[in-house]
């Protein structure tokens, strides 16, 4: 949806711009930075527990807020 030729001149504009746009192939959850993240809450940061849906978005909100102190990531 992002390539569609309706954008294109903005495409170019934003290029004349100094920004250039790569594109992510269609499916590639491995390149996704969001999808790094998921993995390593699921993973590292939240034990593995039986939660109720109230319980699992109140740990995902403390660690959300505590992201970059409390909570940090590399990518290397």
């Amino acid at each position: 949806i992002h390539k569609a030729k309706a954008i294109q001149p903005l495409l170019a504009l934003l290029k004349q711009k100094g920004l250039t746009l790569h594109f992510l192939p269609p499916y590639s959850p491995e390149l996704n930075r969001v999808e790094k993240l998921w993995h390593q809450m699921k993973s590292e940061w939240m034990a593995f527990k039986a939660r109720s849906a109230a319980t699992l978005e109140a740990d995902v909100d403390k660690i959300l807020a505590g992201f970059g102190s409390d909570y940090r990531m590399t990518f290397c």
